[in-house]
């Protein structure tokens, strides 16, 4: 079979999708939303190492923790100021052509969000007695459970951020993109407070007022731009700022370099966004406005619009089960003898480590896409009788509760 007769069944593919696409859809709001959302999986892909104890254990690392030189990676790949950004805007355009309440359109909304995080949370509470029966490890259980429940806070945080949505298109009529100014002000206070002279006397749990700023400050730049209240003016200066401010809590303020955490450093950037996140998001926010209309250009062709369809119809499945696709690798491969496969569970301390977790990430990519095919369920559960729904529900919350206490060390 020719190499064109192979493609021509998924060039008719997207073509059948480009004709089903409706003309008001905004392509390029929707592929950036895809790219942010591939940069979770690949960041904590090639970002998240794993280390073996003795027992044959799984334990988190990092190869950052040994190359410092790969943060800028980081800066590439923490691509979640980008997704509150198309999250912001695509809740205002919805938020305004909303039929019914306030309350209905948020209820709608949280539905579409908490189904899969309870489909993932529910199976890995099946899955773990049944893992442990066969013989992993309960530090590996634990491992597993840890990195399947971090990028779930996202979830909780967006819920309470699109709660606020009202609120944000408010401030947008009023103030349009300066409305996310006084974010990046309370961060900066916060900031300066926890890391300046006073930084002694400050309560550590006080970095814990940044996270709803933080996180709402792309938000509502989002929100401005769906208002048409951000132009290129705004997102040049929001490019140009951004950068500036970036570079200045770099090379000044000597702010940590990665935008994820490392283990063992005193100080990270993401848990709670420090000043250097909003500064990186609104760099990025800038970009993505004036890259808009070249991207809605590049998307107009089928063969690259297909893709950012599957993508969006696949977010939540691809954000709750990407961790657990690499763990279907890595758990198998500590009951590898010598240590397990390279760039799996060896050390993430050498570059031989980066060039083999490089070629393991095609083999996380092929487990979740099967994993999705059958998860993607959770995200368009099929009808039912009303009391059966109910009952799954419940079922499905007593489930997830408990994974809960698992994996956060209560039990």
């Amino acid at each position: 079979m020719s190499a064109s007769a192979a493609v021509a069944p998924l060039r008719k593919a997207a073509e059948r999708i480009d004709r089903q696409t409706p003309a008001r859809r905004d392509r390029a709001v929707d592929g950036l939303r895809a790219l942010a959302l591939l940069a979770v999986p690949t960041g904590h892909w090639l970002l998240g190492g794993f280390t073996l104890d003795s027992d044959g254990g799984l334990h988190n690392a990092s190869p950052l923790s040994a190359f410092g030189a790969l943060a800028p990676a980081s800066w590439v790949l923490q691509m979640l100021g980008i997704f509150f950004l198309v999250g912001g805007y695509a809740s205002a355009l919805s938020y305004g052509r909303r039929p019914g309440s306030a309350g209905a359109w948020l209820k709608g909304r949280i539905v579409r969000l908490g189904r899969p995080v309870l489909g993932v949370t529910a199976a890995w509470a099946l899955a773990a007695p049944v893992l442990y029966a066969a013989g992993v490890p309960e530090a590996s259980l634990r491992t597993g459970a840890t990195l399947v429940i971090q990028p779930l806070w996202f979830v909780g945080v967006y819920v309470v951020i699109t709660a606020l949505t009202p609120y944000c298109v408010r401030a947008a009529g009023r103030l349009g993109g300066w409305a996310a100014a006084p974010l990046l002000g309370s961060v900066a206070v916060v900031d300066f407070l926890r890391y300046g002279p006073l930084a002694g006397s400050i309560p550590s749990w006080l970095s814990l007022v940044n996270i709803l700023p933080g996180w709402l400050f792309a938000y509502q730049l989002g929100v401005s731009w769906g208002e048409r209240r951000i132009g290129r003016h705004g997102a040049w200066l929001l490019l140009a700022g951004g950068t500036l401010l970036f570079a200045a809590l770099l090379s000044v303020f000597h702010y940590p370099a990665s935008m994820v955490g490392v283990p063992g450093a005193a100080r990270t950037n993401s848990h709670p966004p420090s000043l250097l996140v909003l500064a990186l998001a609104s760099a990025q926010s800038g970009a993505a406005i004036l890259l808009r209309d070249r991207l809605a250009k590049l998307l107009a062709r089928p063969v690259l619009w297909a893709p950012v369809v599957v993508i969006n119809l696949c977010a939540m499945t691809i954000l709750c089960w990407h961790q657990t696709a690499m763990l279907a690798a890595a758990v198998p491969g500590s009951f590898v003898g010598g240590g397990g496969p390279a760039g799996l569970t060896t050390a993430p301390d050498s570059l031989s480590w980066i060039a083999a977790r490089v070629a393991w990430m095609p083999v996380f990519a092929a487990l979740l896409v099967g994993i999705a095919r059958y998860a993607r369920r959770f995200e368009h559960p099929p009808a039912g009788v009303r009391g059966s729904r109910a009952l799954r529900r419940t079922v499905a919350g007593l489930l997830a509760a408990g994974f809960a206490v698992f994996a956060l060390g209560l039990a």
